[in-house]
Formats: C-alpha cells, sequence, structure tokens
C-alpha cells in the first residue's frame, strides 16, 4: 500500500497516549502478513519480528509511536458541557473552535467542538487574549451530564482532534496526527519490504506507546529486545514556513532527515546524540543510493531515542525523520514523498548492515 494510503486510514485511528488500541489493532493486521512474530507487551508496544537470514547479524529495533496528543473528560458539568485536562503539549493558541472526538468506554466516538465565545459578544480586551485550556469546554450538543454517562463518557474519557485529511497542491497532505503516523505506516513498508528480500538482520518493527506522555513506552520494548541498535522514526518541524524561515533549512519535499542532536531542555532534561557509527552508516547508504538528506540539529525536540539509548549497558540510538509542518495543531502538513524516501534509505540501511557490523567508539 502506498504511503498517503496508509495515512488515509491510519491518521483516522484515535490513539490517545495510554488509549492506542485501536492503533494497534490496525498495525498488527497490516504487518501480520510480514512478520514472524508478533506480540503486545503489557505497556501496549506492539513488537513485530521480522527473522534475518544470517542469525549472526545484529538485531535492529526500528520504532514509531502509534500514540497521539489531546485532552482527558476532567469533568462534565449539570449542563452536559464537558470540561479538559490536557495531555502532552496542546498548543492552546489554536484550541477555540476545534472539532473533536470524545470517546466513550466501549469505544464509540462522539463528536464536539471546543467551545469558543461569540465573537459579537467579546470584549476588546479579551480579543488578543489566548484563552487557557482549563477555561475551555467541549460543546456535544448535551443537555445534562446523564446524557453523557449514559453513552459512557466520563471522567477521564480520551478526547482528540476530529480526524481530517486533505490532499494539498504538489501531492502534499493536511491531516491530523502525522505525528507520528507517518513513521508507522514506515513500519509497515519495512515489513513489506522484508518480506520480499530478507536482509541479514533481524529487524523489530515496534509501534510504542505513550511517546506524548513522557516517552514511556519504547524504552520498555528496547528493555525487553535489547537491539545491537535503534532507529526512531519521527517528523521533525519544518523550517520553511514564514513564521519560521531562518530556525532551520528543514523543508517539505528535502528528503529524509538525520537527526544530529536533539535536547528538550523544558522539564525534561533529556535528549539524543546519535552514535557516530550510525551517522557514517546513514549519510554512507543515502550518497550510495542517491538519495537526499537533510540535517537537524535543534531545541525543544524530545524522541523516544532520548530514553532508549539509557536501557540496560546502553544501546546505540539515532533519530530519523521526515519534515512536517504546524505539529501538535488539529492539521499537520507532510510531503508523503519524504516519508517515502526515508523508508528506502531505512531499509538501504538494513541491508547494509552484516555480521561483521560494529558500532564502537574506539
Amino acid at each position: 500500500m502506498e504511503i498517503s494510503a496508509l495515512l488515509k486510514e491510519m491518521t483516522a485511528i484515535p490513539a490517545l497516549a495510554g488509549h492506542e488500541t485501536k492503533m494497534a489493532r490496525y498495525l498488527r493486521q497490516a504487518l501480520a502478513p510480514y512478520a514472524d512474530e508478533i506480540s503486545v507487551d503489557k505497556a501496549g508496544n506492539l513488537i513485530a519480528k521480522v527473522n534475518g537470514a544470517d542469525p549472526r547479524a545484529p538485531k535492529i529495533m526500528i520504532f514509531a509511536h502509534m500514540d497521539q496528543l489531546g485532552f482527558l473528560v476532567r469533568r462534565i458539568e449539570s449542563d452536559g458541557f464537558v470540561r479538559l485536562e490536557r495531555l502532552g503539549g496542546i498548543p492552546e493558541k489554536v484550541l477555540p473552535g476545534t472539532p473533536v472526538w470524545v470517546e466513550a468506554e466501549d469505544g464509540a466516538v462522539y463528536p464536539g467542538v471546543i467551545g469558543n465565545k461569540a465573537h459579537h459578544a467579546t470584549p476588546a480586551e479579551e480579543k488578543y487574549v489566548v484563552t487557557p485550556y482549563s477555561q475551555l469546554y467541549v460543546d456535544m450538543g448535551a443537555q445534562s451530564d446523564r446524557q453523557l454517562y449514559d453513552l459512557g463518557i466520563d471522567i477521564g474519557s480520551p478526547v482528540v482532534y476530529q480526524p481530517q485529511f486533505q490532499p494539498l497542491f504538489n501531492g502534499r497532505l493536511a491531516a491530523t496526527s502525522i505525528d507520528d503516523r507517518g513513521g508507522c505506516a514506515i513500519l509497515v513498508k519495512l515489513a513489506e519490504l522484508a518480506a520480499g528480500q530478507r536482509p541479514d538482520a533481524t529487524l523489530y518493527l515496534v509501534g510504542s506507546v505513550q511517546e506524548e506522555f513522557n516517552l514511556r513506552g519504547a524504552c520498555l520494548a528496547a528493555a525487553a529486545i535489547l537491539p545491537d541498535f535503534a532507529i526512531s522514526l519521527d517528523l521533525m518541524i519544518a523550517g520553511d514556513t514564514p513564521d519560521l524561515k531562518g530556525r532551520s533549512d528543514l523543508k517539505l519535499g528535502g528528503g529524509p532527515i538525520l537527526g544530529l542532536y536533539s535536547f528538550h531542555g523544558r522539564g525534561t532534561l533529556n535528549g539524543t546524540i546519535p552514535h557516530p557509527g550510525l551517522v557514517r552508516l546513514i549519510k554512507q547508504v543515502a550518497e550510495r543510493e542517491r538519495l537526499p538528506l537533510q540535517r537537524s540539529a535543534a531545541l525543544g525536540i524530545l524522541t523516544d531515542s532520548s530514553y532508549v539509548q539509557l536501557v540496560g549497558t546502553g544501546i546505540p540510538a539515532m533519530d530519523l525523520g521526515f519534515a512536517a509542518r504546524y505539529t501538535h495543531t488539529p492539521v499537520e502538513i507532510c510531503d508523503p514523498r519524504d516519508i517515502e524516501a526515508l523508508a528506502a534509505l531505512v531499509w538501504a540501511a538494513v541491508g547494509s548492515v552484516r555480521a561483521d557490523f560494529q558500532l564502537t567508539r574506539e
């Protein structure tokens, strides 16, 4: 299946951090024809193993997170309006008027809209003020709290942006939760390719959980797998819009991105400096395959690799990504050709890893 088709299906699936079951079911079904083993661990990570042709070759963990950011129901008022608690890095300035889905206990989803005070009734001093999420509410059309309770909607129910998927000019896509359904789509492409031609290395393709909630899932999967090295697949912030020009040179249509430095620096003092042997591998493969390769070094960014690298006695890890605009908003924009090229790059790198592949710092 083409990347765009995979994205269309994946971005329609609600999977708030801690509530990834629907996405895990989809990914299991997509990977089942190609994997030798599939399991879901206690945390909810989906792990698909593709046996390599050479048992002496390294074990490689390639992972992308299945979850998305959003909200939880904090309380339901007697008149049926729903108050929210934030889960993940939600940009509050885009929330008023945003359509959302609220998920009931049985998995059914119900639509709503984050309320916004009518413009004609907004005093001048409020018109240019960002309303904190704690003051916002969801209007589901309900007339009482009992109406929602009877549907299985209660405190703790997941709330996500209403899925959207819209093709744009020049082959680009606007969709919800491209972060990180783009990475999940690459996992499926890698499994398809491996089924046709087994690499020497054994692959562990992991759909991880709770990345948007303090990066919890992937490190647990890594602790069970103990791979020889690990590759994180996630988006990276495009710098090609008018408001971000000069921040970086990353752009849509520029091809895969090699992460050379990341550091969050806001509450979570962690980040990733990739193993130099993995950097060499990716650069050599990109040159050999004549694939474009963008480079990223950025503050304010964090991926699962930052914790995977600390598992056991240390796991060499790196970030590879694709550019995306408007991250963490209800609609993000990407170029599917960048994701296709990233899949090709990872596949070529995997195919280059033989039994004698070594990662040393000597």
